[in-house]
């Protein structure tokens, strides 16, 4: 039988469970914040500590808020929403400041932290399923591959939750039983660009209900992929993003950042940081996101790995005015990662890579000249390795910026600005 413990909730973990203590170890538990009294059932047993879940608050923190959300608690997004505002905020950066503590930064000036607002992510996943009574559609469990059927959405933009009730519908006619489809919408400049993914290619019935769907609520495009096929089904117009006026055509589900407010604290971040310096490359450029706007003042070198997303950035430069130089380059910089001989000729480097981070490029830079250095990242923790190979190699961190575009959520982005001693 596992083992009930009466804990008092003394922190928060770094993927933001509760965290109190039982004959001087750590438990783990989800849905709790500081000040919470609970009763908790250990799960397992690990090095760090004990992990469990929540049986019941005996006592709850004054901190605590009724969650937004009607799916709190299924869905396994926004575990965090009971928190207040200034619990959360005093979190999110805490959780930087965990991140950069772990790899020996312990007197970073870690800036106010930029906290995207309630209905402002503008791009998703949902994941549906065919059964015998419809369509579920939604997001998965918490640590499980169950999808957990959703209504609504507090943290993404109506424009795409109004979607929900009518995709539902639109599935329920195309999906065979027991199907699985992932659903990726991303509202655009121009409208809603969507991308089903699904096992089979849709016959010629459904694809005239794809075309009405998308004629009917003024889709930007609608495109069906099948075991990596992708099908144009309905282009009514151009999916485009705007970067500081560059108008750019979106490849189907590319990446962009999942809020505007995000993206520009970001934008802003990184173009401060460039102020005064002259030629700068832009590594793990994507679509140009930093790119555009740092091309209004200085000559760019945008380099990226991935040509669907190089293709459109150059497509946008080639016809776009008001910018300086922007000069693509497709490169893997994971694999070729530009080197010391390569960096000399620019002044400042801004880079952003996946989660995995850039430890090849970096090594590069840290043995570089570069005076200035802007690192982005989604992920505390490759972000914080990169920066003691930075600081390694000569560097200091001169400040740190967490963006928070997944509210209630334990995913931050940072902004490093670096300076070579």
């Amino acid at each position: 039988m596992a083992e009930l413990l009466d804990i008092e909730i003394m922190s928060l973990g770094a993927q933001g469970d509760g965290v109190g203590t039982h004959n001087g170890t750590p438990v783990f538990v989800p849905f709790t914040m500081p000040g919470d009294k609970v009763r908790a059932k250990v799960n397992e047993s690990r090095r760090n500590g004990l992990y469990s879940e929540l049986v019941e608050i005996l006592s709850p923190s004054a901190e605590r808020q009724t969650p937004a959300c009607a799916h709190f608690g299924a869905c396994g997004g926004c575990q965090l929403q009971f928190f207040d505002d200034g619990t959360y905020k005093a979190w999110v950066r805490e959780r930087a400041l965990m991140a950069l503590g772990q790899h020996g930064f312990e007197d970073v000036t870690v800036l106010e932290p930029a906290i995207s607002p309630k209905a402002s992510r503008r791009r998703v996943a949902l994941k549906a399923l065919r059964t015998a009574a419809g369509v579920v559609l939604g997001f998965n469990e918490r640590q499980s591959h169950t999808i957990i059927d959703v209504s609504m959405c507090p943290v993404t933009r109506s424009e795409l939750t109004a979607l929900f009730a009518p995709l539902r519908a639109l599935l329920v006619a195309i999906l065979d039983q027991r199907m699985a489809a992932t659903i990726h919408m991303t509202l655009t400049a121009s409208g809603v660009d969507m991308l089903i993914d699904a096992p089979k290619a849709p016959d010629l019935a459904a694809r005239e209900s794809l075309s009405e769907f998308a004629n009917e609520h003024d889709l930007a495009a609608l495109h069906w992929q099948e075991q990596g096929f992708l099908d144009p089904v309905a282009i009514r117009r151009e999916p485009v993003m705007d970067f500081a006026g560059a108008r750019v055509v979106l490849p189907p589900a590319s990446f962009v950042q999942a809020t505007e407010e995000g993206e520009a604290a970001l934008t802003r971040a990184v173009t401060k940081a460039c102020e005064g310096f002259g030629r700068v490359a832009d590594l793990f450029c994507g679509l140009g996101t930093f790119t555009f706007p740092l091309a209004r003042d200085h000559q760019v070198l945008a380099a990226e790995g991935a040509k669907s997303s190089l293709d459109a950035l150059t497509a946008a430069a080639n016809i776009s005015s008001g910018f300086k130089q922007i000069i693509p380059r497709h490169r893997d910089l994971f694999r070729r990662p530009l080197t010391v001989a390569e960096l000399k000729i620019f002044d400042a480097v801004v880079f952003d890579p996946p989660r995995a981070g850039a430890s090849a490029q970096v090594a590069e830079l840290a043995k570089s000249e570069v005076q200035r250095i802007v690192a982005v990242s989604c992920n505390p923790n490759t972000f914080s390795r990169d920066a003691r190979t930075l600081a390694d190699g000569g560097y200091v961190l001169e400040s740190v910026l967490p963006v928070d575009q997944f509210l209630w959520s334990p995913h931050l982005e940072l902004v490093g600005v670096f300076s070579k001693i």
